[in-house]
Parts: structure tokens; C-alpha cells; sequence
């Protein structure tokens, strides 16, 4: 799983373009059908800036890639994901095993939850972020092979998609359908799934 950080970010990048219409059909149902337009936007950004990015120590490029996405990302998005992306850099040391990961996640996971002022179970990204980050956590502590954890990461993370779709929303513009946002696929939580299978993709070797 020796991969290039940067090609990491140019995955995530790649899978935002190819789902950038979708997101903002999802986001027109329940949100400001901007998700897609925006999440595009910002990691195009970060792509336009791999000449800065490469070389840097994983930790660092996801703290510059976080910042980037604060700037240029509209709405909510911008924020939540540029706080998970830095400060998972933050956590991350210089040469991070699969323990030192999963506690980054988890760091990373608390900063989205401590900027958006929400939990998991209030049909947000969070309800992909949470079990992701759990199952991480005790996949380590279990001791399975980094293999089975690029297998066991995205289940949980459409499986977390998934049950959004039954949760009411209760945060952000969806939060004022009540009632109506039963039913919708959250817009964020799918951009979350979706940049995580991105990356173990690329962790395993697929394209």
C-alpha cells in the first residue's frame, strides 16, 4: 500500500468530477443543489496546486489540501471537509502505521463533528464518517490485514450511505423539509462514501 499521497488526492479529485452531477441532483432534492458544483470546484483546486502539494509529508499535504478546501468550497461542505482533511493531517505522523491512521481518522471525525455541531443519526456526512472511522478503529485492534480493512472501509461506508436515506434530516437546509427529507439520499454522505472508496481503491491498486 506504498502510494503516492498526492495520487490519493488526484482519485478523490477524479471521483468528485465523475460524480459532481449527481451530487448536486442529490443536493437539489433536499439542499442548494450546489454539492457537486462546489466539491468539484474545491478539488479541482487541489489538483491545480500539486506542484506545492508534492513532495510535502502526508500529514502536511492533507493540512494544505484541507486549507484549500476551506477556501474555495462553498456552503458547508468547504469547512466540514477542509477540517477532516487537516486535521487527519494533523494526527498523522511522518511515517503513519495502520493504528496511527485509524486514531487520524478518528481526529478527523471529531472535527467534523465539532464544526458542524452534529452527531451521527442527523443525516449527514457523519452517518458515513462514524462507522467508517469505528470499523477502522477496531479492525486495527483486531489485528486484520490491511487488505481485509481496504474490504471492510467501503462496505461500511454505503452502508452508513444507505441508512440515511431513512433518517430525517436535522441540520442544514435539508433539516427545514422536516418530514420530506425521509426518503433522500444524504448529498454529503454520499460525497463522503465516494471519496472513500476512491482512496482504498488506490490503496489496493485499482484504478
Amino acid at each position: 500500500m506504498n502510494v503516492d499521497p498526492l495520487a490519493l488526492l488526484e482519485a478523490m479529485a477524479a471521483t468528485v468530477r465523475a460524480h459532481a452531477e449527481e451530487l448536486t441532483a442529490l443536493d437539489q432534492a433536499i439542499g442548494d443543489a450546489d454539492h457537486g458544483i462546489n466539491m468539484r470546484r474545491g478539488f479541482d483546486a487541489i489538483v491545480e496546486s500539486r506542484d506545492t502539494l508534492a513532495g510535502l509529508p502526508v500529514g502536511q499535504m492533507l493540512q494544505k489540501a484541507g486549507m484549500t478546501l476551506v477556501m474555495k468550497v462553498g456552503g458547508a461542505s468547504g469547512p466540514l471537509y477542509g477540517s477532516l482533511l487537516m486535521a487527519i493531517g494533523k494526527a498523522l505522523p511522518e511515517r503513519p502505521d495502520l493504528a496511527a491512521v485509524a486514531k487520524a481518522v478518528e481526529a478527523g471525525v471529531q472535527s467534523v463533528k465539532q464544526r458542524g455541531k452534529s452527531e451521527a443519526g442527523d443525516k449527514t456526512m457523519l452517518d458515513v464518517l462514524v462507522p467508517v472511522a469505528e470499523a477502522l478503529s477496531t479492525a486495527v485492534e483486531q489485528g486484520e490485514a490491511a487488505d481485509r480493512l481496504l474490504e471492510l472501509v467501503p462496505e461500511r461506508a454505503v452502508a452508513g450511505l444507505e441508512a440515511t436515506r431513512a433518517l430525517r434530516a436535522n441540520k442544514g437546509r435539508a433539516s427545514y423539509l422536516g418530514e420530506r427529507s425521509i426518503g433522500h439520499l444524504d448529498p454529503g454522505a454520499r460525497s463522503s462514501q465516494l471519496l472513500i472508496e476512491a482512496v482504498c481503491r488506490t490503496l489496493g491498486g485499482r484504478s
